[in-house]
């Protein structure tokens, strides 16, 4: 597991490799990421954005950003969480994921990022 506080926000990882397959004569390795975001600070937030930078062994890193995560923009009260779950492919067996999330502080209505530090996509195989 790996885990950050940032302005009271806590992110927990755990990432599972899935296994690998063939698309379009590309060996792909997929992997599980599940994410907790705790709110140990004293004011409600909302998670607005998400910001990611995928790291593969094979190929220069890649940036995807979009609004919320897994098709919600969650509001997150005090001492409260939000659970969720989502996958990445990569075309290598080993890699990595980092990034932020924006959000929105209810009490100042102030904008702020969240770090999510890098968390590794590393195949089972791979490394021990």
């Amino acid at each position: 597991m790996v885990e950050q506080v940032t302005r009271g926000i806590k992110i927990s990882i755990i990432v599972d490799f899935k296994g690998s397959f063939l698309k379009n004569k590309i060996i792909h390795y997929a992997f599980a990421y599940r994410i907790e975001i705790k709110n140990q600070s004293k004011d409600s937030v909302k998670l607005l954005t998400r910001s990611w930078k995928i790291i593969e062994a094979n190929k220069n890193p890649y940036y995807i950003e979009g609004n919320g995560v897994v098709g919600e923009r969650p509001v997150i009260f005090s001492g409260k969480k939000f659970k969720y779950e989502s996958g990445c492919l990569i075309t290598s067996a080993i890699g990595g994921m980092k990034g932020f999330f924006t959000m929105v502080n209810f009490t100042t209505t102030k904008n702020f990022n969240v770090e999510v530090p890098l968390f590794k996509l590393n195949a089972d195989f791979i490394l021990n």
